[in-house]
């Protein structure tokens, strides 16, 4: 179920939004839209998602494998607007086709290996919105990525996906730039519906400031202020500072893509443990339209010698980033230095990692991604994908597959 937002909250909320509404220029009516509630219901959408997918982990410590066999089933409505103002709601469930040889974080299976995917039906997202060609307005539950989504995302992988609660205000106004600001609420995360360890739902009071500018040169540039304060959390708690740059450099035959990324980050709020620590992304590639490759070198700093003092990116899409085996998903005390490679071709990508230490010169191993996807046809797509962790001096060994059928309507 949703949590119910405070009334500090709702105050904040309302008072802000006329004041965002004049700012934005949002208020004009939209194309697509009813005159009354009847007219907006009979002619709304309603759009369809089933992604069935069966995991294997194979991991050292454990004398079983852990096998999921999932089906996520999702169906989103949208209204017609009526005049500025939208309505969406999309609700999950997700089952388990047989029995669950696994740890799901909630059935206490924890002699097995986990798959963070525990069953049940909730309300994935909810939200009004007011908008026009300057932006938008939207209050409720609602999916935000940001970038990349390195520090800010939807973690759309798990059967269960990350949702916030929370007011966005998302301005296009100015030519070339975006101007995105949410206060969040609340997080409805992965481990969900049910509530347990780790918690389902972060109780929040984070100001998420994202600005992106479109160079004449085709490059883009994103600026970011983010602060992070969850209250049933605090050791998460963080202040990020960064800077992101993107350019893809045209030639005759082959394209150039590279990405330069820094932020600063501290502690914040009820954070027990005081500490600043940086973030630095190298990334430069060649794109042959048929071909891409892409090499990269990212760094989260730690500190080998004091606990606690690393950086944190607790609202993250984390499993796109460090191997798909998930051995990073909490930064090491020392940091993490990813130096990788990832080759893609016609739905096929192979990616390698190595990891070491960024305090010292600890090297904690290894890691092989391979997948490929194909689109049997507009409405189904199938997904193979594979990975295997080596170590060194991080974690265990760890084999994981999927099979994933996804159908769309």
């Amino acid at each position: 179920m949703l949590q119910s937002v405070s009334g500090s909250a709702r105050k904040a909320a309302a008072g802000l939004l006329p004041l965002i509404l004049a700012i934005s220029g949002v208020g004009a009516h939209g194309q697509d839209s009813a005159s009354n509630l009847r007219d907006a219901i009979a002619g709304g959408d309603v759009a369809l998602e089933f992604r069935y997918r069966v995991e294997t982990v194979d991991q050292d410590g454990f004398d079983e494998d852990a096998m999921a066999s999932v089906l996520k089933s999702r169906i989103s409505f949208r209204p017609l607007d009526l005049g500025s103002m939208g309505f969406f709601i999309e609700l999950d469930d997700v089952s388990y086709i047989g029995d669950d040889e696994f740890n799901n974080t909630r059935n206490g299976k924890t002699d097995l290996p986990l798959i963070a995917d525990p069953d049940g039906t909730h309300v994935n997202q909810a939200y009004v919105d007011f908008r026009n060609d300057s932006g938008y307005v939207r209050l409720g539950r609602q999916r935000i990525n940001l970038d990349e989504q390195r520090f800010v995302g939807g973690v759309a992988w798990r059967q269960n996906e990350q949702t916030l609660d929370a007011l966005t205000v998302v301005s296009n106004a100015l030519s070339n730039v975006s101007l995105n600001y949410s206060y969040v609420h609340g997080v409805s995360r992965i481990f969900g519906p049910e509530n347990g360890v780790p918690t389902d739902y972060y109780d929040s009071n984070t100001h998420l400031l994202n600005a992106g500018i479109d160079l004449a040169g085709g490059g883009r540039v994103s600026l970011y202020h983010y602060v992070i304060d969850l209250e049933n959390s605090p050791a998460l708690s963080n202040l990020t500072t960064g800077l992101r740059f993107s350019q893809t450099v045209q030639g005759e035959e082959l394209n150039f893509p590279f990405n330069l990324e820094y932020a600063r980050q501290s502690d914040y709020g009820d954070n027990p443990v005081p500490y600043e620590t940086d973030y630095l992304l190298l990334e430069g590639g060649v794109d042959t339209g048929e071909l891409r490759v892409l090499a990269g070198y990212e760094v989260f700093g730690g500190d080998g010698s004091e606990p606690g003092k690393m950086f944190r990116t607790p609202l993250a899409t984390l499993h796109k980033f460090q191997g798909w085996t998930d051995r990073f998903l909490t930064i090491p005390q020392g940091g993490v230095e990813d130096t990788y490679i990832t080759l893609t071709t016609r739905g096929l990508t192979v990616s390698w990692h190595d990891f070491s230490s960024e305090a010292g010169s600890e090297h904690y191993g290894g890691e092989w991604d391979v997948s490929w996807q194909y689109s049997i046809s507009d409405n189904y797509t199938l997904l193979l994908k594979y990975a295997t962790y080596d170590p060194d001096t991080h974690a265990t060994d760890i084999d994981k597959v999927w099979i994933q059928f996804t159908a769309t309507f």
